[in-house]
C-alpha cells in the first residue's frame, strides 16, 4: 500500500471525451478525491460514483477536487459520465497491471479490473489517505472526504475554502 505522505504516482489515462488525465496534475492546488473503481458493471461503484457526482458543487465548494478511473472502455465510460451526469474527470482504458503496480491495489484473480480504491490528496498532490478493497464493498463517500480534508484543515490551523 502506498504510505500517507507520499507523492500520488504519475498516472495518464485517456478520458471519454478523447483527453487526457493527467495525475496528479489534474489535482494539484487543491485537495482531492481519487477514485478507483471496478467499473460501470458494479453496483457499488456506480453507487459511489452517484453519490460523488450529486455533492460535486458541495466538495468543489470545499476546494475538493474528484476525478475516477477504471479499466472500462472509452465508450463504456462515457455512457457512464453520461447516465450518472459526472461532472468530474474520468480516466479509462487504464492498462490494470501497469496502474495496479503503481497504486498497489487490488485486482481481481485475471487481473482485468481494480478492485475499489480511493485516495485523498493534499494540494501538492501527496496522499494523505488511502482506502483499499479486496472486493465489492469499501470505499470513500463525499462525507467522508469532506470531513476528513475539513478537519485536517482545522488542525493545520487554515480555514475550510
Amino acid at each position: 500500500m502506498l504510505p500517507n505522505g507520499s507523492p500520488f504516482p504519475q498516472l495518464s489515462l485517456p478520458t471519454p471525451g478523447g483527453d487526457e488525465l493527467v495525475l496528479p496534475a489534474a489535482t494539484q492546488g487543491g485537495y482531492a478525491v481519487v477514485l478507483v473503481y471496478r467499473g460501470a458493471w458494479c453496483p457499488y461503484c456506480v453507487g459511489q460514483l452517484r453519490s460523488f457526482a450529486t455533492r460535486h458543487d458541495l466538495l468543489m465548494a470545499e476546494n475538493i477536487t474528484t476525478v475516477a478511473l477504471s479499466a472500462d472502455s472509452r465508450a463504456t465510460a462515457r455512457q457512464t459520465v453520461q447516465d450518472l451526469h459526472i461532472p468530474f474527470a474520468v480516466g479509462c482504458e487504464a492498462d490494470v497491471p501497469k496502474v495496479a503496480k503503481a497504486l498497489e491495489c487490488y485486482t481481481d484473480p485475471d487481473m482485468t479490473f481494480f478492485q475499489s480504491s480511493g485516495f485523498v490528496l493534499d494540494t501538492d498532490g501527496n496522499i494523505m489517505l488511502s482506502l483499499y478493497s479486496s472486493g465489492p464493498i469499501g470505499r470513500l463517500g463525499p462525507a467522508d472526504v469532506s470531513g476528513f480534508v475539513n478537519r485536517r484543515r482545522d488542525k493545520n490551523g487554515a480555514t475550510a475554502s
